[in-house]
């Protein structure tokens, strides 16, 4: 659990957490939690990593407070881009505070949205209520979707049996996507430059 709530909190805490699979990632803690591998009740396993998102953003939020426009500036590399931080800060001109809540449901997004958030001066307030919101409902939507999908028996009896391939699944996913993640954007930086 320590490594899925680092994770959460990574996602969206430091600026290269976007490539990390926090959807994927919470759908099988829902499904290991009903399947028995890992033993902690659900609403405990919800709130970790609940709290680890909150977390997360908060720093995100001080990040951007403190560092202001200067990382909106900075200029292209393979972990970042402009056209990501210009997709952000069009997502959070558009929906205003709700983009801190919604922000949790787009992956990339939700990497950029706090710092944002600092960025542009938001309450701390404010901003902490559209977190907590966005955090509880993230944690709980997606990890109660493995949990009740869990619960079906032959999806239960699959992961028993192949808990090993499972794991190994998610860290090729992870690596497959950081991977892929880092190319895209080394070619558009190469491009630009």
């Amino acid at each position: 659990m320590v490594i899925v709530c680092l994770i959460a909190f990574v996602e969206t805490g430091l600026l290269i957490g976007f490539f990390l699979p926090g959807d994927t990632l919470l759908f099988f803690v829902g499904v290991f939690v009903a399947t028995g591998v890992i033993t902690l009740p659900v609403a405990v396993v919800i709130i970790l990593v609940a709290s680890s998102a909150f977390l997360g953003d908060q720093l995100g939020y001080v990040i951007g407070r403190r560092g202001g426009p200067a990382i909106f500036d900075r200029k292209d590399s393979g972990f970042f881009s402009r056209s990501s931080v210009a997709r952000t800060q069009s997502f959070f001109d558009r929906f205003g505070g709700w983009a801190v809540t919604i922000a949790r449901f787009v992956p990339v997004v939700r990497t950029f949205a706090p710092v944002a958030a600092g960025v542009g001066k938001m309450r701390h307030s404010h901003f902490s209520a559209f977190n907590a919101l966005g955090a509880v409902l993230w944690s709980a939507g997606i990890i109660l979707l493995g949990f009740f999908l869990g619960r079906i028996p032959g999806v239960a009896d699959f992961v028993g049996k192949y808990i090993d391939v499972v794991l190994i699944g998610i860290v090729a996913l992870s690596l497959a996507g950081i991977a892929l993640t880092y190319l895209r954007q080394k070619r558009r930086a190469d491009r630009s430059a």
